[in-house]
């Protein structure tokens, strides 16, 4: 008895010192309680970091986007988003596919084969303006963000209980997949937008009854997979097998931000943005924690890739720092001057998304034990229910690639034969599918208008008005078209009006001036030319409208500036080149 108790106080030594303990036969209980392996975390990292960058980041960005929108407009901080975002988070990605040797050895033909055929497409679709490579990126981004959330959720089941996760993906997959559909063919922008690409890519026309009914299909099929989602969870949690309430509430934030930015937001430029820092968030941070576990545990990682993600704060800074830098290629192509250059660079940044979405799709599943060992997911029962495939691997491959080649190619077909669905006929099926959607009446108005058609516009106008008041595009098209009728006074009044409602368009000022330039109105006209120019520099049209005004009231000097600067903006402008070198011939200054 005595030794039994100095074998405990040996064991209580070496526990307070940290060692490992001795006194086996001495304290069974404690030595029993010591080897239990500690309960696996719930979380990637941990608790607040957890719902800082992958859980809770929706809370955040909503009120920072709302503060933004009081300083930027829409289409500023959809580009700024664009291009150091979505264009800059595809880096990380690539970094691995061509850093990690033994992941280019496993997939070195498609590393090879994909960017250089990808690329070559998407720069000869930018030059032809085939819209079918858009439409691919469109339907295959939704993919891409659906799939970012489900392995997030796989992630955080597997980390409970890996084999009873297994068991539920399904689930998981048809509940984000049914509903980050639903959220994009609900929302009257998103689905707008998509079925006027749709058609724009070469797409024949669908019925509007069948694409109603189609609509409608969706919402009774969202109801039946949410019902079978919560009925598979709950007799989970009856039977006692383990659910992550992490899990839960990512998938309730991820769905329900998603719905948010396509259905809850009044510029769609702004909901796409919104949720895009949401998934670069996500993304930036899981890949920096992967990356970094690889380098720690594969000394066969080296050279670039071991520098950036070894442990270290600093690194950190340089891996955003690179991000930013590979993002800033999108900030290019729209600055560049030079046409064949601009369209080359939009054609790599496709192309560049296009890879990323590719790659994402294999390089990272959670079903992959490297994959697993670096996030802490050690069950091998997650690995051998997903491990079992009908066909084999290349067969699949193969049968996905040939799913988007073939409607790609019959698309890319139709649109360079000019089958293409006439613009009128097109916007008027949208209109029909959408009556209560304002910009959708405005685009077929806007058809209707190019056709000649202008009556039959003005009443689309006017139905857009009344539908979104406070639409300033339709209020200045209203000016557009009652100017081409000659009717002057009112072609005022709604630029005035499209105007109050936003102050700052170039455009509609310079409409507006060239009104009054008709009415006998030079004064005010050339005030409003003046500051068109101060809102938009490279408003050519003001430029050449200012230029006209100079010349009449005999400033030649005035009127050669701005009908060069026109020109040097627009070179094909024919009016701006006949009154240049009028007014040379005028004033002598040839």
């Amino acid at each position: 008895m005595p030794k039994t108790r100095q074998a405990a106080r040996r064991f209580a030594r070496e526990r307070a010192k940290g060692g490992t303990a001795v006194a086996l036969e001495a304290a069974p209980a404690a030595v029993a309680t010591a080897a239990t392996p500690p309960k696996p975390s719930p979380w990637i990292l941990d608790r607040w970091r957890d719902l800082l960058l992958f859980v809770g980041t929706p809370a955040l960005l909503i009120p920072i986007f709302s503060a933004a929108q009081s300083r930027w407009s829409a289409q500023d901080i959809f580009l700024f988003v664009g291009a150091f975002g979505a264009m800059g988070h595809h880096l990380p990605g690539m970094i691995r596919a061509y850093g990690d040797p033994g992941l280019f050895r496993r997939f070195k033909t498609r590393f090879v084969i994909a960017p250089i055929a990808l690329l070559a497409v998407c720069i000869w679709s930018t030059f032809y303006n085939v819209q079918a490579v858009q439409l691919v990126a469109f339907a295959w981004g939704i993919w891409h963000g659906m799939m970012q959330t489900y392995g997030f959720s796989r992630i955080y089941d597997a980390k409970g209980s890996a084999a009873a996760a297994a068991a539920r993906a399904r689930a998981d997959f048809a509940l984000c997949l049914s509903w980050f559909i639903a959220a994009v063919l609900l929302s009257p922008l998103r689905f707008r937008s998509a079925l006027d690409l749709y058609y724009e890519s070469g797409g024949p026309v669908i019925p509007p009854v069948a694409v109603v009914a189609a609509r409608n299909s969706l919402v009774v099929m969202l109801a039946a997979v949410t019902v079978f989602f919560l009925w598979r969870h709950w007799r989970d949690w009856r039977a006692g097998r383990a659910i992550s309430p992490v899990k839960m509430t990512l998938l309730l934030s991820s769905i329900g931000f998603w719905w948010y930015c396509n259905n809850g937001v009044q510029n769609i430029l702004v909901g796409i943005a919104l949720f895009e820092v949401f998934h670069d968030v996500q993304y930036l941070a899981i890949v920096w924690i992967y990356n970094r576990t690889r380098v720690e545990r594969d000394e066969s990682i080296g050279g670039f890739m071991r520098f950036v993600f070894r442990r270290s704060g600093s690194l950190i800074g340089v891996y955003v720092g690179l991000v930013v830098a590979y993002g800033a290629l999108g900030l290019v192509a729209q600055g560049v001057s030079s046409e064949w250059i601009k369209q080359s660079l939009i054609g790599v940044v496709t192309a560049s998304a296009l890879l990323h979405f590719y790659y994402d799709g294999f390089i990272w599943k959670v079903r992959e034990t490297q994959t697993r060992s670096a996030l802490g997911i050690n069950d091998p029962g997650m690995v051998a229910s997903s491990l079992r495939r009908p066909i084999p691997v290349w067969l699949g491959h193969s049968l996905r690639w040939a799913a988007l080649g073939v409607p790609f190619a019959a698309l890319c077909a139709a649109q360079l034969a000019g089958r293409t669905v006439p613009a009128v006929e097109r916007t008027e099926k949208v209109a029909e599918v959408l009556p209560h959607d304002a910009k959708a009446q405005l685009n077929h108005g806007k058809a209707l208008h190019e056709a000649g058609r202008t009556q039959e516009a003005i009443a689309r106008y006017e139905a857009a008005v009344t539908l979104q008041p406070s639409l300033a595009e339709a209020q200045m098209f209203l000016g557009l078209a009652w100017s081409d009728l000659g009717e002057l006074n009112r072609s005022v009044e709604h630029y005035n009006r499209a105007l109050e409602l936003e102050p700052k368009d170039a455009r509609a000022e310079c409409n507006l001036a060239g009104v009054l330039a008709r009415s006998g109105r030079r004064v005010e006209a050339r005030q409003r030319f003046e500051h068109s120019l101060e809102l938009d520099p490279k408003l050519f049209l003001a430029h050449k409208g200012l230029a006209d005004l100079l010349r009449g009231a005999g400033d030649y000097d005035g009127a050669i500036t701005h009908y060069s600067e026109a020109l040097r903006l627009n070179p094909d402008l024919v009016e701006a080149r006949d009154g240049l070198e009028a007014v040379r011939i005028v004033s002598g200054k040839r």
